[in-house]
């Protein structure tokens, strides 16, 4: 059995199954729900549901110091798409930040995104500085200096690219389309058992006060994977127009395999859809 106790704010896509699968290690798991309907799924899944609600202004919580009763706090939830998106959620981690110097948490596991890299026609590397140029990165970038500045507690990043595997099917995404732009750009995913596996991994090696790429090793362009995978689904292929110039980043993920010892499961996002 694990002694630790870890909270999940964000029990979603990625953060149910990650609950289930901590729990399911020995870990005490702690997750949180906007909405009193999901508790009995996260029950199922051995995970102590709460209900949060984190809004710019306030936070809305049947028992958020009891949530905050943790070893390891685990953040798992996106800027919402909305015009203000930039500030809004600035605004809510400005909420959520005393709560958690108030709390017993001591790490905390932040799950960013590889938007915090502008378009740079070049590999990316975690050292990069060059500032994020879209509203969610913008927002995401400041709630990570925010956490890492932090005295009370020690933040490891990871910034997963797009977020693939199971119902989450990336045929769907351009399918009939045509007229889409960018076709000749590598793109950057990474299949939900890999991030499960990396967060687990973090947390047994105890790897705190880091910042991580996360993305699969091979990198196919837009029309290539995007094509094969709305005809494995037998839907219209997206068309794609040519382009003189190609704008790009490729995530380099170097850092999280060496420093784990690590191999993804899912390397190539090609043989998920072949």
């Amino acid at each position: 059995m694990n002694n630790k106790t870890i909270s999940i704010l964000g029990c979603g896509w990625l953060g149910l199954p990650l609950g289930e699968h901590l729990a399911g290690m020995g870990f005490v798991v702690k997750g949180s729900t906007t909405s009193l309907e999901n508790y009995d799924v996260l029950k199922l899944k051995g995970i102590f549901p709460f209900q949060i609600k984190v809004s710019d202004t306030e936070i809305i919580s049947d028992n958020l110091n009891g949530f905050l009763n943790s070893d390891i706090l685990i953040i798992n939830f996106p800027p919402k798409r909305r015009e203000d998106i930039e500030a809004y959620h600035k605004e809510q981690f400005k909420q959520l930040i005393p709560e958690l110097n108030k709390s017993t948490i001591r790490h905390v596991l932040f799950v960013s995104s590889s938007s915090v890299y502008p378009d740079l026609n070049r590999e990316v590397f975690e050292n990069d500085t060059a500032m994020p140029t879209k509203p969610s990165g913008k927002a995401l970038k400041f709630v990570e200096d925010l956490l890492i500045s932090q005295p009370n507690f020690t933040t490891t990043i990871v910034r997963f690219s797009g977020l693939i595997g199971y119902d989450r099917m990336p045929g769907r995404f351009l399918a009939g389309k045509t007229n889409v732009e960018n076709g000749d750009a590598p793109i950057n995913v990474i299949h939900q058992d890999d991030c499960i596996e990396l967060i687990t991994q973090i947390i047994q090696q105890n790897v705190w006060g880091e910042i991580f790429n996360a993305s699969a090793d091979y990198h196919p362009t837009r029309k290539e994977f995007y094509t094969l995978a709305a005809a494995k689904i037998g839907l219209k292929i997206p068309i794609f127009i040519p382009e003189k110039e190609t704008i790009f980043k490729i995530i380099n993920s170097d850092k999280i395999k060496k420093r784990l010892g690590y191999s993804f499961k899912y390397p190539n996002p090609l043989d998920l859809i072949k």
